[in-house]
């Protein structure tokens, strides 16, 4: 049995992890790398593997880090199954052909810039007909239930509590020529637990060997998951100076989490009654698909649906896809909230609040999620008294406000938690999606362990036999 580590080791983008066992490959994950465009359009462009060589690839949930360069796997070649839950795949289906919207308009800059230098023309990685011809090898599976996937490989699924239809990956696997047997689990994502919406995460028996998420390794989260006081506070401030509170969030998870939230605190009056707008057509037709979706969701949640309640609609709620309402958005001069992608300020009409909105001292920009380093939204959250939106400097005049409770992804203690509480002998741990300062962190924390085998850093390239 081999692994070989090619994405999201050492940084938390790319995630691919390729297992080699009986003779086959199976490859765990195909997401993008996400950096600076001209390297992630190097990066991604080739894989550290034969596409056609695949004898299937599993995937543990639909965020682009995780899936986004799927539709370049097939168009390369791959033509095996993609296993996943059934609201991965329905999420993947809105999510990857934006995901190919968003690079064909990379790729477009990247040639004006590279024709003013006399360099080549680049051609987009994959398009969005691309995505759609891989959504036709998606092969979906519930949770719980053990699925051969190939000769000596049978697949779980159970929750990870990150997003809709989010999984860790459960493989038992048996050696034909050595008759041996093993569970190798590969963490995906891990999720906090008592989510607004979600199930919490699945405590996985009996692993043998672990592939492990370390996103937040080094920190902990300001403010536990239910901050509502605290979030109720920060719009009721802004709203009666007559402001607008601007929230940044990733469409798919962090978005349906904000109108659950906003529900609430707006039935029990907690919050001035304003308009509260979804400005992201991605994040619209991603609220569609959780209403689809029960078996993921929490009791409470669960029991809103079948009291035939919306917990992603109420009356103050609108939500927007046509370019025109949302620039009606930005001539609006009374107070309400508005939510909108990308949650990392790196696209989308997001760009347009902030430009329209961060210069005026009485709004707040409210930031709900991780920002990786160098992104607009990092720099707003690092304090920058000036940033570059669409090219042109902006003064930074708003109230910049950061609240991480509600992150997807457990943080140190929560993470340490999670280890402690599955069962096995762990034989050998290998880290993977985080800095290095996170993997550091959690490599030391884990080694404390007694009765666990070796803890390793994963390198990019790597291949370890197990």
């Amino acid at each position: 049995m081999k692994l070989k580590f090619c994405g999201a080791a050492g940084t938390t983008t790319g995630s691919q992890h390729l297992l080699e066992i009986n003779g086959q490959k199976i490859l765990l994950d195909c997401g993008l790398y996400q950096g600076r465009r001209q390297e992630s359009y190097d990066q991604n462009r080739k894989f550290l593997f034969k596409p056609e060589e695949l004898t299937a690839v599993v995937l543990s949930h639909a965020h682009i880090d995780h899936s986004g360069n799927l539709p370049n796997l097939t168009k390369s070649g791959f033509d095996g199954n993609i296993y996943c839950t059934f609201a991965t795949r329905d999420l993947c289906q809105i999510m990857l052909a934006d995901s190919a919207r968003i690079h064909g308009y990379d790729i477009e800059w990247l040639n004006k810039r590279n024709s003013r230098k006399g360099l080549t023309e680049l051609e987009p990685i994959y398009t969005e007909v691309d995505a759609e011809r891989c959504m036709r090898y998606f092969v979906n599976i519930g949770y719980d239930r053990k699925i051969p996937i190939a000769e000596g490989v049978e697949l779980t699924f159970v929750d990870a509590g990150h997003i809709l239809g989010s999984a860790q990956v459960i493989l038992d696997l048996h050696e034909t020529e050595t008759d041996r047997r093993k569970r190798l689990l590969f963490s995906g994502d891990v999720g906090r637990g008592n989510n607004d919406i979600l199930r919490d995460p699945v405590i996985p028996e009996d692993v043998d060997f672990l592939i492990m998420e370390s996103t937040y390794g080094a920190r902990e989260h300001e403010l536990p998951t239910r901050a509502d006081e605290q979030i109720a506070e920060i719009l009721e401030r802004t709203l009666k100076d007559r402001g607008k509170v601007i929230i940044p969030a990733f469409a798919v998870g962090r978005t349906q989490q904000m109108i659950y939230v906003l529900h609430q605190l707006t039935e029990a009056n907690k919050i001035p009654d304003v308009p509260i707008f979804v400005d992201s057509p991605l994040a619209v037709n991603a609220t569609e698909i959780f209403r689809l979706h029960p078996e993921c969701f929490n009791q409470t949640i669960y029991d809103f649906l079948f009291e035939k309640r919306d917990p992603f609609g109420f009356e103050n709620l609108t939500l927007i896809r046509s370019v025109t309402k949302s620039k009606e958005l930005n001539r609006r001069d009374k107070p309400c909230i508005i939510i909108s992608a990308s949650g990392m300020c790196e696209a989308g009409r997001i760009l347009h609040h902030l430009r329209n909105n961060i210069g005026k001292p009485k709004n707040t920009v409210l930031f709900v999620g991780y920002c990786a380093e160098n992104t607009l939204g990092w720099k707003l959250r690092n304090g920058d008294d000036e940033v570059n939106i669409f090219g042109e400097p902006n003064k930074v005049r708003a109230n910049i406000e950061i609240m991480d409770s509600f992150s997807g992804h457990a943080d140190r203690s929560e993470l340490l938690n999670y280890f402690d509480s599955m069962t096995g002998p762990r034989e050998k741990v290998w880290l993977v999606h985080g800095g290095p300062e996170q993997l550091e962190a959690l490599e030391g924390a884990l080694r404390e362990r007694n009765g666990i085998g070796p803890i390793e850093i994963a390198k990019m390239g790597q291949t370890v036999e197990f």
